[in-house]
């Protein structure tokens, strides 16, 4: 039991550590305008609209944080240690802040050849095999809870959500189920998959050429 506890704390340090690396990492290339290649062909696809307002929120309160935090330390407290200590977790805060916006502007959904490879941030990557689409199509959802990973039981089977702020906007229904790779592991097969994108239109359209499909001009 108490072997089981430390595997399991090891595989959330380990999962921390991960995500920390590739926020700093992400930060790097958003800063030094180094986006991710991408096979020749492919297309991008941004989904950070919807949360970007928040971002762009909680960012500037952290900012105006610092100072008025460290301000009030240097007036109460006699320990220059805890007023070093609280601003360096400050600015820690605020870069850890940025470079969450950053994950998300340099690891938009890619559409190629091969299939169609969902992402958000760094926490999410999923591939689509366009051998194992139906139909694409786009429909704007609003979903009850903010998680990014959502399952939930549809008509024809699990719909699996791929959630950025609670939403989604694009309509992925499989030709049989299947289970994908998500960060807590593999889901059961689900039917169906749905995910946000800023410019549903574009990434449906793509999408059906790919599927040899014709695109009409007005969806749902």
């Amino acid at each position: 039991m108490r072997e089981h506890g430390w595997r399991f704390v090891l595989v959330l340090l380990r999962r921390a550590v991960t995500y920390e690396i590739g926020m700093w990492r992400s930060l790097y290339r958003w800063l030094m305008r180094r986006p991710l290649t991408v096979a020749s062909g492919a297309e991008t696809f941004s989904y950070l609209s919807v949360v970007k307002p928040i971002l762009g929120v909680f960012i500037g309160l952290s900012a105006i944080e610092i100072p008025i935090f460290d301000l009030i330390i240097s007036r109460t407290v006699p320990w220059p240690w805890v007023r070093q200590l609280a601003l360096g977790l400050g600015i820690w805060g605020l870069l850890w802040m940025i470079g969450l916006f950053a994950s998300l502007r340099v690891h938009p959904h890619v559409l190629d050849r091969d299939g169609l490879r969902i992402r958000n941030g760094i926490s999410l990557d999923v591939t689509l095999p366009w051998t194992a689409v139906a139909t694409v199509a786009k429909s704007y959802r609003s979903l009850p809870s903010s998680r990014a990973v959502q399952v939930e039981q549809g008509d024809a089977g699990p719909i699996l959500h791929l959630s950025t702020g609670s939403q989604t906007s694009v309509d992925v229904v499989l030709r049989e189920p299947l289970s994908l790779a998500l960060p807590k592991g593999p889901s059961a097969p689900v039917t169906e998959v749905r995910l946000y994108a800023d410019d549903p239109d574009a990434l449906v359209a793509s999408a059906r050429r790919h599927l040899g499909v014709g695109v009409p001009g007005a969806e749902r």
